[in-house]
């Protein structure tokens, strides 16, 4: 019998919609997945027996493919457990197909049949609402996430065996209160900081106007002291800002341990030892957000700047003019948008003195010239 369920695929903050098909049929029993499935999907077989068999269910003895459409576009994650266990059950005459219809779920199954969070429910239920689909099955951690969206019903499961209970039509979820604000414990505050008029005066400007921003100074001038507060002179996201800056956090796997609402702009301060998949992006497969796109719509830091290698600094080129990042993959290309405003901090040579009234800059010309 074939079954059909729906979920996504995500390539950067977008989510795709993808038809998961099951079919139990007759033959020596297996189970296989195509659909260009990555290894993180294959290994569902595993995870989706054994999370049947613990609650009580019984898996199918029978030929059992399941094929993920399109059958081009590359499917990566944790998040097809779910879906593909469900089709199995409505493959096996236990589900009606009926009841699964207009309904998107994501979630990763354990061994026992608990279902554990997964990146990217916010870009999954913004897809639901996007295709005119009633609802979202979703992991419970993650539910808050996705109740973020408004015209579409969250269902937040914490096993295998509720989400079929909600399919039989024997258990009503519980309702799902949208994320809060995030809560941040420290707040900096520019005013703090006494003295340097002209350093404040610059960061007040480029605050206002959305500029980049270069602070050259000895150490212990306050350089690291004031870039920080300048995030906290930007103004308020709007709605729409803070659930696109959740989106990239939430594909990034950021908002797993605590489901909230990105409502402060973002501060990120890479190491300068960051290589360049580390600042815009990357890594196997559809790569992953890096902290140019972590730091959208507020602001990214780089200490010590001449210490970064020029392959990453160059990198930064293409952001700062298109504000936005695209990584081209074998399986296809990745966009993430990567509004931030830039600043750095350096020294004005490699002893951090040249200039300096209290005391003398010792770096030979050469050394000079070669910062």
């Amino acid at each position: 019998m074939l079954a059909r369920t729906e979920s996504v695929a995500l390539i950067g903050i977008e989510a795709r919609p993808v038809q998961v098909e099951v079919n139990v049929g007759t033959g020596v029993p297996a189970f296989r997945i195509v659909g260009l499935p990555a290894k993180s999907v294959q290994e569902a077989e595993q995870r989706t027996r054994s999370a049947l068999e613990t609650s009580s269910e019984r898996w199918p003895p029978h030929r059992i493919v399941a094929n993920l459409a399109p059958g081009g576009l590359r499917k990566e994650g944790t998040h097809f457990d779910l879906p593909i266990a469900l089709g199995v059950l409505i493959g096996d005459g236990r589900i009606e197909q009926t009841s699964v219809d207009d309904w998107i779920v994501v979630g990763e199954l354990g061994l026992d049949g608990s279902v554990r969070p997964v990146p990217g429910v916010l870009s999954a239920a913004l897809c639901c609402r996007r295709l005119g689909r009633k609802g979202i099955v979703c992991p419970l951690a993650s539910a808050p996430e996705a109740a973020l969206v408004s015209g579409i019903e969250v269902v937040g499961i914490e096993g295998i065996q509720q989400c079929i209970d909600f399919f039989r039509k024997r258990w009503d979820p519980p309702h799902v209160e949208a994320a809060a604000a995030e809560a941040r414990v420290m707040q900096e505050d520019l005013a703090e900081v006494k003295g340097q008029p002209a350093a404040k005066r610059g960061a007040t400007i480029a605050a206002a106007g959305g500029h980049n921003l270069l602070f050259a100074g000895p150490p212990g001038a306050g350089k690291t002291m004031l870039a920080r507060r300048v995030s906290t002179i930007l103004p308020k996201m709007t709605f729409d800002e803070a659930l696109e800056v959740t989106s990239v956090h939430s594909i990034a796997g950021l908002l797993l341990e605590d489901a909230a609402l990105v409502s402060e702009r973002p501060f990120r301060s890479p190491h300068h030892s960051v290589t360049v998949a580390g600042i815009v992006g990357g890594g196997t497969g559809l790569a992953r957000p890096g902290e140019a796109c972590l730091a959208h719509n507020g602001v990214l830091f780089l200490d010590e700047l001449p210490l970064f290698k020029m392959p990453v600094l160059e990198s930064l080129r293409g952001p700062l003019e298109d504000k936005c990042v695209k990584l081209a993959r074998s399986g296809g290309v990745v966009r993430y948008p990567c509004n931030f405003s830039l600043i750095a901090a350096m020294n004005p040579c490699p002893c951090g003195f040249l200039g300096d009234r209290t005391k003398l800059c010792r770096c030979s010309d050469f050394r000079l010239e070669l910062y």
